[in-house]
C-alpha cells in the first residue's frame, strides 16, 4: 500500500513539474517572442545593409517581425509539448503492416515540423519582398525603365519558385514522401498537366517574349486591340494597365503579344484629319483665303508639322474642307490643348472670311425661286 502511495506520488510530482515546465516555456515564448523577433531580424539587416543603403531598418523589420514571431511561437510550443509524457504517450491506432502505435506524439511532431517549415519559408518569402523593394527603389532612380519593369516580374518568379521548393520540402519531411520518385512518376502525367496548364505556360512564354522583344516598358501608353492604358506591371501572367479613366485593365501576356499592340509612346507625332463644313453661300475668293489662312497657321503653329487646308468636296448641306496636321508627341494633356487652341483659331478664320458654318436644312421650291 505504501509502495502504491508512494509512486502515484512520484507521478503526479512528475506530472505537476511537466506542467509546470509547459507552461513556463508558453509564457517566456509570448513575452519575449516580440522582443526575440525584433533582434533577430536587426541581425538579418546587418547582412543587407551595404547593399540597401537607402532603406530603413524598420522596413526591414516591419516585414520580418510577423513570420520571425510565428516560428518563435512554433518552436516554443513545440519545446513546451515535449516536456510532457502525458497523454503525448496515448496510443491512436496501430498500424497495419507493424505493431507499433501512432501516438498522440507522434501526431504534434508532424504538425508543428510542418508549421515551423512553412514559417521559415514566408520568411524567405519576405526577404525576396525587402530585395525586390530595394531594386525598385533604385531602378526609379535610374533614366532606364526597363529596369522598373523588370523587378516586379523577377520577384514574382522567384516566389513562385520558392513555393515550389517549400512544398517539395513538405512532401519530404513532413509527408515522407520520396520527391525523386514522384518527380520521376510525373514524366508521364507531365504531359496531362502541360495540357492543362496550356494557357498559363503561355503567358509564362509571352512575359519572356515581353521582356526579350521590349516592345513597350513600364510607363509607355500602348493600345492593343483598341484598349488604351499606361503600363503599370508586367507579371508573371499578365500585364497591367491603367486607363484614361484611372482604371486597372489585366491582359493575359499572350494577348499582348498575339494581339495588334500600338506603342503610342514610341510614336513621333499624332495625325488629326478631320472635316469643316462652311455653308454654300460662302464666295469662291473667300473659300480660296479660308483655304490659305488654315494652311499658313497650321505651318507656323509650333506645335504642328505638316499641316495643310483643302476644298475637298460638295456636300450635302456644306461645302467641306479637309484639316490635316501633324501633332508633335506630348502628353495627353497638352495634345488636347493644342487641338483646342486649333480648333478656335479655325472658326476665327472661318468668320473673318465672311463665311460660317453649315448645319442640316432644308429649303423649298419657293424659297429657292426667290
Amino acid at each position: 500500500m505504501m509502495d502504491n502511495q508512494f509512486f502515484e506520488q512520484i507521478f503526479w510530482g512528475n506530472t505537476v513539474k511537466q506542467y509546470c515546465f509547459f507552461v513556463g516555456i508558453i509564457l517566456l515564448g509570448l513575452l519575449f517572442k516580440r522582443l526575440v523577433s525584433r533582434l533577430i531580424s536587426s541581425g538579418l539587416f546587418k547582412i543587407f545593409k551595404n547593399f540597401a543603403e537607402e532603406v530603413k531598418g524598420e522596413t526591414f523589420a516591419s516585414l520580418l517581425v510577423k513570420p520571425i514571431e510565428s516560428f518563435i511561437s512554433f518552436c516554443t510550443i513545440y519545446l513546451a509539448v515535449n516536456h510532457l509524457t502525458h497523454p503525448l504517450d496515448t496510443v491512436l491506432w496501430h498500424r497495419s503492416k507493424t505493431k507499433a502505435g501512432v501516438t498522440i506524439g507522434d501526431c504534434l511532431d508532424k504538425v508543428f515540423l510542418f508549421l515551423i517549415i512553412l514559417s521559415i519559408f514566408w520568411i524567405i518569402l519576405r526577404i525576396i519582398d525587402f530585395i525586390a523593394f530595394v531594386l525598385k527603389h533604385k531602378a526609379a532612380i535610374t533614366n532606364n525603365r526597363t529596369d522598373d519593369q523588370l523587378v516586379p516580374f523577377l520577384k514574382e518568379l522567384t516566389k513562385t519558385l520558392i513555393c515550389f521548393l517549400g512544398f517539395f520540402v513538405l512532401l519530404g519531411f513532413v509527408f515522407e514522401i520520396n520527391v525523386l520518385t514522384l518527380i520521376t512518376g510525373l514524366g508521364i502525367g507531365g504531359i496531362a498537366i502541360a495540357l492543362a496548364a496550356k494557357e498559363s505556360l503561355e503567358n509564362l512564354i509571352g512575359s519572356f517574349t515581353i521582356f526579350l522583344d521590349k516592345p513597350f516598358t513600364v510607363g509607355d501608353v500602348v493600345k492593343v486591340d483598341g484598349i488604351e492604358g499606361t503600363i503599370d506591371k508586367v507579371g508573371f501572367r499578365s500585364t497591367w494597365l491603367i486607363s484614361p479613366d484611372k482604371t486597372t485593365i489585366v491582359i493575359p501576356n499572350r494577348a499582348m503579344i498575339d494581339g495588334v499592340l500600338e506603342n503610342v509612346t514610341l510614336r513621333n507625332y499624332r495625325r488629326v484629319n478631320f472635316f469643316i463644313g462652311i455653308t454654300f453661300e460662302t464666295d469662291p475668293a473667300d473659300i480660296k483665303l479660308i483655304v490659305k489662312a488654315i494652311g499658313d497657321f497650321l505651318t507656323a503653329h509650333p506645335d504642328t508639322k505638316d499641316g495643310s487646308a483643302t476644298f475637298d468636296n460638295f456636300g450635302d448641306f456644306a461645302l467641306h474642307i479637309q484639316v490635316v496636321y501633324l501633332v508633335n508627341n506630348m502628353d495627353n494633356s497638352r495634345y488636347l490643348q493644342v487641338k483646342e487652341e486649333i480648333n478656335f483659331k479655325l472658326m476665327e478664320i472661318v468668320k473673318q472670311y465672311r463665311s460660317s458654318f453649315a448645319y442640316p436644312t432644308q429649303r423649298s421650291i419657293g424659297d429657292t425661286a426667290k
